[in-house]
């Protein structure tokens, strides 16, 4: 990290120490994961392993906690997916009322005139023909110049006759999608609130079980967890992956720096602020302030944003956490993240192994291809892998 972002961020944190808690409802904790990836997996040798009131371990009540919040935040992801998802067909479904509108109106004024039309040739009609008019005319050339004029006429009755024949299956089709456009925007409305009852009904969980703890059960796995963090901390380090300090672009700087003012705001699932974030409204939020919109949720950016190697890290880039990509920060350097960790927390700045890494992405490309990247699809290990 820059002396200057550094200075930044620490100056946030100072403001903001007041507002952290050792273990609220929400404390960050990392979801065991079969492979050795994430701090749970290497707490320190007999670790949590004394029985805590109630029969069951702390290291059990810890991996009980790491499931429900996982299990919370993946609800919440997709509540967010949907959520944007419905706020583009309500915008479809506008664009094409609109439509439907003007294409009635246009229809209204085809019919008007085709009904004027009618009218004058029924007023005007005498039953010949106009080589017959031509041929009684006394004055030929005024009869032709005659012809002219009612070829003009015949043309634009049938343009008129086109276009109230064209506005009526516009119409019809504008009114077929427009219904169509309707019945999906119900139906995204109907899943947003299953998904919602969804997120509140696994938060519920998370607060009985936290509610059922003893504060020496909750300091205990506080202890864990804050040692298996320092454990997996300690081996990212040491792998050297994060041992160059890159410069941020300048879109990568102000993602930053919104991000890092942020600190200390709290965590509210389906957040995007200004007074609080989840932890994808987060992140899009500090880069759409930035100049770069990005996807809305972490899975999204997970699989549309280009990917980097670990490696190649540099302040502003995303790093993404758990197989489902259901966990994001944003990359400060010298291995810390700020990020909004999930209920009853505070947007604040994490180690980056405070959580099992999945992978990382770029915001902002470089104009030209990194030659170390890997190819978009390519798997890249774990930041807590052992090497």
């Amino acid at each position: 990290m820059s002396e200057r972002l550094l200075r930044l961020a620490c100056t946030a944190v100072t403001a903001a120490l007041a507002a952290q808690v050792v273990l609220a409802p929400g404390a960050a904790v990392a979801v065991p994961e079969p492979e050795p990836v994430g701090p749970s997996a290497i707490a320190p040798p007999g670790a949590g392993t004394a029985a805590a009131p109630g029969g069951r371990s702390v290291a059990e009540l810890l991996t009980e906690l790491q499931r429900l919040y996982r299990e919370a935040e993946r609800a919440t992801e997709a509540y967010n997916a949907t959520e944007e998802k419905l706020k583009e067909q309500r915008a479809e479904t506008e664009r094409l009322d609109t439509a439907l509108a003007r294409a009635r109106l246009s229809l209204h004024e085809s019919r008007g005139a085709a009904g004027r039309l009618a009218r004058q040739q029924y007023q005007g009609s005498t039953g010949l023909s106009p080589y017959v008019r031509l041929l009684l005319a006394r004055d030929p050339q005024h009869a032709l110049e005659q012809g002219h004029v009612i070829g003009r006429l015949a043309r634009e009755r049938a343009e008129t006759v086109d276009r109230l024949e064209g506005g009526e299956r516009r119409s019809d089709e504008l009114a077929r999608a427009a219904r169509t456009a309707l019945d999906a925007q119900l139906t995204l409305a109907e899943r947003r609130k299953r998904e919602r009852d969804d997120v509140r009904r696994r938060l519920g969980d998370v607060e009985k079980l936290l509610a059922s703890l003893t504060a020496a059960q909750l300091a205990a796995i506080a202890e864990l967890e804050q040692a298996g963090v320092a454990e997996a901390q300690r081996r990212v380090m040491a792998s050297g992956d994060l041992d160059d300090d890159r410069p941020p672009s300048a879109e990568g700087d102000r993602a930053v720096r919104y991000a890092v003012e942020q600190i200390g705001k709290p965590y509210e699932w389906g957040a995007e602020g200004p007074a609080s974030y989840d932890c994808s409204g987060l992140t899009s939020e500090a880069w759409g302030h930035a100049g770069t919109p990005i996807p809305r949720t972490s899975q999204e950016q997970w699989a549309r944003l280009p990917r980097i190697p670990l490696n190649r890290l540099r302040p502003g880039d995303l790093v993404l956490y758990f197989p489902e990509a259901t966990h994001v920060a944003l990359y400060l350097g010298e291995g810390m993240v700020v990020q909004a960790p999930r209920t009853g927390e505070r947007v604040k700045i994490s180690p980056i192994a405070s959580n099992p890494v999945l992978g990382a992405v770029r915001p902002d490309p470089d104009p030209k291809p990194d030659p170390d990247a890997r190819p978009r699809d390519a798997p890249q290990a774990p930041a807590t892998s052992p090497r």
